[in-house]
């Protein structure tokens, strides 16, 4: 959303105000508030806002990863995707490491980032965390079965992935929903950050979302 269209709309907002009953007054003037404060942001805006989903997981070294439990108090960026990806996934993740590196360290550590795989066959732990550290050592990965993984796509109300047919090389592709997932520590997405998103523009809003 440009900034002129959000003006935009919060002046509508503010005119709509001025001549509502007071019932309406008080639900058009909250709207206009959060029109005015979701219009920082450049990635996408939710509305309503999704709710962090609940799943456990296994990590890269073999531990059970509650999400839920594991990211409370921490502005966590979520992405499902795969080790093998040949484009989408290694910039989405180096787009996340090349903002974080941006912050004050008090800063970055209030952010947490968690990669689930959506192709376990091939990304076993050692894997993911070898991949993981050519980006930040500190992003956490995690793994588990089909089923687990699928549940946990579901969870985060994206769409589960899909391996392509097999190639005679034996190789194959995954589609999977390329969204990053932004959740503050209120526990909800305002925001995501879909394919294409520069660096600049998350570095941009990280320290917004720190502050929802």
């Amino acid at each position: 959303m440009s900034v002129f269209r959000a003006s935009s709309l919060v002046v509508a907002c503010l005119v709509a105000t001025l001549h509502a009953p007071p019932a309406r007054a008080r639900q058009e003037s909250s709207r206009a508030a959060a029109n005015r404060r979701e219009s920082i942001y450049r990635g996408g805006l939710v509305s309503p806002p999704l709710p962090k989903p609940e799943f456990t997981l296994t990590d890269t070294s073999g531990a059970a990863f509650d999400f839920g439990a594991k990211t409370r108090g921490y502005v966590t960026l979520l992405y499902f995707g795969y080790t093998h990806c040949p484009d989408t996934c290694p910039l989405q993740m180096s787009m996340i490491e090349q903002a974080l590196r941006k912050l004050p360290a008090e800063s970055a550590s209030q952010f947490q980032v968690v990669f689930v795989t959506t192709d376990p066959a091939r990304d076993t732990p050692g894997v993911i965390r070898a991949w993981l550290d050519h980006f930040d050592k500190r992003f956490i990965g995690l793994t588990g079965s089909d089923k687990a993984i699928e549940a946990a796509q579901i969870a985060a109300k994206l769409s589960p992935a899909k391996k392509s047919a097999m190639r005679p090389d034996g190789n194959y592709e995954v589609g999977h929903s390329a969204f990053v997932l932004a959740y503050t520590k209120d526990n909800l997405a305002h925001v995501v950050y879909p394919e294409g998103v520069k660096s600049e523009d998350l570095a941009h809003d990280l320290p917004y979302l720190a502050k929802q």
